[in-house]
């Protein structure tokens, strides 16, 4: 059986769709970390200024 032009280009376009998806989800995944990464810094940076504020107000 041979393939038609259109089953190639088909086949080609859901290869390229593939790997867009593949690169797309390794961005996201990333862009994930970085997010992650950022909340715990707010966090601590939050923690940390809460915790000089209190030792501030019970040196006073």
């Amino acid at each position: 059986m041979q393939l038609g032009v259109l089953q190639v280009i088909t086949g080609l376009l859901a290869a390229v769709a593939f790997v867009i998806a593949i690169i797309a989800a390794g961005a996201g995944l990333i862009s994930g970390v970085f997010m992650l990464a950022g909340v715990a810094l707010l966090a601590w940076l939050t923690y940390s200024l809460i915790r000089g504020v209190l030792r501030h107000r019970a040196g006073a």
